[in-house]
C-alpha cells in the first residue's frame, strides 16, 4: 500500500478488511487500544479473508493523530507480544510504518499491522471471532466448526498443498529445489506447480505451498516455525529438565531434520564393540529402524497444529517419538504395520524424490510401498528381541516407543556367542569337556 493509497483508504473509514485505532500512552507504556480487544481485532482478521490495522488514526474522527517517533518500537513490541501470548496459536503479523500529514499539515507516524488470512484457526481465551462488515463477531459452536472444516486437511486439498501467506516463487533455494527436477528440466511456474511446491491463493497469485516450503527452502520455520523437532537425551528412564545429557532444537527442511535427529541419536547412543576374527559393533538401536521412524515422524505429522513439534526423547532404556496428529477410524496402533495412510500426499512425493545415502536400505527418503513400519518392528526385534509400540494419546499424537538393546547381557552376533563383550563360546566348550 502506498502512502496516498493509506490516506484515501483513511478517508473512507473502516470496512471488511480494514480497523483504525488510536494509540494513547501512560507515560512510556501502551495505555490504548486494549490489549484484549486488540487481540480480537488481530484474531478476526486472521479468521477471515485477512485485513490491515492502522495504528495511530482516530476510529470515529478518522482523524490522523500519530504516534511519537520515539515510541514507534515500543508499539510494534507491544502488538507482537499480545500475538505471542493472547492469541492461540500464535499469529504471525508484519508491520510497515508510514509518515501522514495530520489536521494542521505536519508529519506523523502511523503504524499499519498486516495480517494475512492465516492456514489456522485462532483464538483469544478460547473465544473464536471472525470480521463481519466494519465489525468483528463472536462465532457460534456451529460456525466454529464450518471454520474448521474450511481450514484444516478435511478439506478438498490437504493441508500440505495449501499456499503459504508472503512466499513466492523467487524464496525457493536453487539446490533444495533441484532434487526434484528429475523429470522437469527448468524451474518454472507450471513445473513448480506440478511438483506440488507451489498454487495459486485466493486472489490468484502464485505462492510457495506448504510441501515446498519445508523441503524446498532454506529456512521453512520462517513460515512455519512449529516445523521442528526437539530431540534430548536424558540421563534416566524420566523426562526431568535437571537430568539432561544432550538437547537439540533441529529445524532446516525436512530431510536435513531427519538426517539431523539420526545423527543426534547416534552420537548419543551407546555401542557394543567386540573383536574375534573381526571387530563386531551392537548399538542400542538399529539405525535403519531410527531412520524409518523419521522420516515418516516428518511425512505424516499434521503440520495444521501449530505450536506443536516433534518430539524425539533418549532415555536409559527406550526412544519416545511424538509425532503430531491423529490416525483414521479405520486404523490402530495394533494394525498400522498391516495397513498404509498418507496424510500428506505433496510431502510425501516429494520425499520419494529426494536422494538418500544408499547405507540405509533405499536410494530415496521415502518408499511409497508402505514397507516402513514392518522396517521399523522387524529391525527392532531383531536387536532387541522386542517389538516397538505404538500408542495414540488423546487421537491428536501419535507415540512410538523403541525400546533399546540390553548391551551388558549374552548375545550372539550370528556365530559367536559374548557375555558383555567377551568370548564365551570357547568357555562354553570347556565347560562341556569338564562334563
Amino acid at each position: 500500500m502506498t502512502e496516498s493509497e493509506l490516506i484515501r483508504r483513511i478517508r473512507l473509514g473502516e470496512d471488511s478488511t480494514f480497523e483504525l485505532k488510536q494509540v494513547l500512552f501512560a507515560g512510556s507504556r501502551v495505555n490504548a487500544p486494549n490489549r484484549q480487544k486488540l487481540a480480537e481485532e488481530l484474531t478476526a482478521f486472521a479468521n477471515g479473508r485477512g485485513g490491515t490495522l492502522v495504528l495511530g488514526v482516530d476510529d470515529e474522527t478518522r482523524e490522523i493523530v500519530g504516534i511519537p517517533f520515539g515510541k514507534l518500537d515500543i508499539v510494534q513490541i507491544w502488538v507482537r507480544d499480545i500475538c505471542k501470548d493472547l492469541i492461540e496459536p500464535s499469529l504471525e503479523i508484519f508491520f510497515q510504518k508510514f509518515e501522514l500529514p495530520n489536521s494542521i499539515g505536519n508529519d506523523v507516524a502511523v503504524i499499519c499491522v498486516e495480517v494475512e488470512r492465516s492456514l489456522y484457526v485462532h483464538s483469544v481465551s478460547g473465544v473464536f471471532f471472525r470480521r463481519f462488515g466494519d465489525t468483528k463477531r463472536k462465532l457460534s459452536a456451529e460456525s466454529v466448526a464450518r471454520l474448521f472444516q474450511e481450514r484444516n486437511q478435511m478439506r478438498l486439498i490437504q493441508f500440505d498443498e495449501f499456499s503459504v501467506p508472503r512466499t513466492s516463487l523467487s524464496d525457493l533455494d536453487e539446490l533444495q529445489t533441484n532434487r526434484f527436477l528429475r523429470e522437469y528440466l527448468n524451474l518454472t511456474e507450471i513445473n513448480a506447480k506440478k511438483l506440488g511446491i507451489a498454487a495459486d491463493d485466493d486472489a490468484g497469485i502464485t505462492r510457495l505451498t506448504v510441501a515446498g516450503v519445508l523441503l524446498c527452502t532454506k529456512s521453512p520455520q520462517k513460515w512455519l516455525p512449529h516445523a521442528q523437532i526437539q530431540a534430548v537425551h536424558y540421563k534416566g528412564e524420566r523426562d526431568d529438565i535437571n537430568y539432561q545429557y544432550d538437547a537439540q532444537d533441529i529445524s532446516g527442511p525436512l530431510d536435513e531434520q531427519v538426517n539431523e535427529t539420526l545423527y543426534f541419536a547416534m552420537r548419543n547412543m551407546r555401542t557394543q564393540a567386540t573383536k574375534q576374527i573381526r571387530r563386531t559393533e551392537r548399538s542400542q538401536y538399529s539405525k535403519r529402524a531410527l531412520f524409518e521412524a523419521l522420516v515418516n515422524a516428518v511425512a505424516h505429522r499434521d503440520y495444521s497444529m501449530a505450536g506443536t513439534r516433534i518430539r524425539f526423547h533418549m532415555f536409559r532404556n527406550r526412544i519416545e517419538l511424538c509425532v503430531p496428529g491423529g490416525i483414521p477410524n479405520t486404523l490402530s496402533p495394533d494394525n498400522l504395520h498391516l495397513r498404509q495412510f498418507c496424510r500428506n500426499e505433496a510431502i510425501v512425493s516429494l520425499l520419494a524424490r529426494c536422494p538418500t545415502s544408499t547405507e540405509l536400505g533405499r536410494s530415496y527418503m521415502m518408499d511409497r510401498r508402505g514397507d516402513d513400519v514392518p522396517i521399523i518392528r522387524e529391525e527392532t526385534k531383531k536387536l532387541t528381541g522386542k517389538f516397538p509400540e505404538y500408542r495414540l494419546i488423546d487421537d491428536s499424537e501419535l507415540h512410538l516407543i523403541i525400546p533399546a538393546a540390553e548391551l551388558d547381557k549374552i548375545w550372539c552376533d550370528g556365530r559367536v556367542w559374548f557375555l558383555n563383550g567377551i568370548v564365551i563360546r570357547k568357555m562354553i566348550c570347556a565347560y562341556i569337556e569338564l562334563i
